[in-house]
């Protein structure tokens, strides 16, 4: 128990320094451009906080629980006695359940997001209810999802990260062209708010797990990366979603 203490104290301490930064930007901006007192002082700092605690408490369950979970299901998915193997290389079809893995956690870590959720929100509201929460929400995480699994793929056979940047980039400046403009910028901000504080660790963790226990691969090479696909994959869902609502709604007429 006092090591724990003590560890939460010091993240405690560290997570201050990180948003010290912030809160003297924002009181500064109160005080001397806008020139007017803090409404709610007392709430502004409770609020404080509670965002110190949570960010400490977050962080912990983080280095404790999730990333060294997810690194090593990532282990043991690909673990070559796991798969079956009798020696020699492993085909990239072997890798089923990490593929699966990859899609579920994907999936289930983008539902979860918060900050996917608050956009989800302040767009059902800017549209008058036009854009649903939940379709929003569940267009983005099945981007995510793929997204990762095919990083998974890429981690597995070893081809170049920047072939499939350059194509996925590629089919979202055609999406753009033929999606409906009031959805575009949405789309591209949906693929922004997946990389935050849960999605960003646990899929970290399964691609240096992952890079680590593939036979070849480096986890400095091939390890980081997915990332990157968790954000490009979002606006393609997102824009495939806009465009087959209108599709309907053009049937319907």
């Amino acid at each position: 128990m006092t090591g724990f203490l003590t560890e939460f104290g010091m993240r405690l301490l560290g997570v201050t320094f990180d948003i010290a930064p912030i809160v003297i930007v924002l009181f500064a901006f109160q005080r001397f451009v806008v020139g007017r007192p803090i409404p709610n002082p007392r709430a502004v700092i409770v609020g404080l906080v509670y965002v110190t605690l949570g960010l400490g408490l977050f962080l912990i369950g983080l280095e404790k629980a999730l990333f060294p979970l997810g690194r090593s299901m990532a282990r043991q998915l690909a673990d070559p006695a796991f798969l079956g193997a009798t020696g020699g290389a492993l085909g990239w079809e072997r890798y089923v359940w990490v593929y699966l893995f990859a899609a579920a956690i994907g999936f289930s870590t983008t539902i979860a997001e918060p900050s996917l959720m608050a956009v989800s929100i302040k767009a059902n509201e800017v549209s008058g209810g036009a854009i649903g929460v939940t379709g929003l929400r569940v267009a983005v995480a099945i981007g995510v999802a793929i997204g990762v699994t095919v990083g998974v793929l890429r981690i597995v056979t070893g081809t170049p990260l920047h072939y499939y940047i350059i194509a996925g980039y590629a089919l979202v400046l055609v999406q753009t062209t033929m999606a409906p403009r009031g959805i575009v910028a949405l789309a591209y901000d949906s693929g922004g708010v997946t990389t935050s504080t849960v999605t960003v660790p646990i899929v970290t963790a399964l691609g240096l797990g992952l890079a680590s226990s593939v036979p070849g691969r480096s986890p400095t090479l091939d390890g980081f990366g997915l990332i990157a696909f968790a954000s490009l994959f979002p606006i393609m869902a997102v824009l495939a979603y806009a465009q087959a609502s209108r599709w309907r709604a053009s049937r319907r007429g």
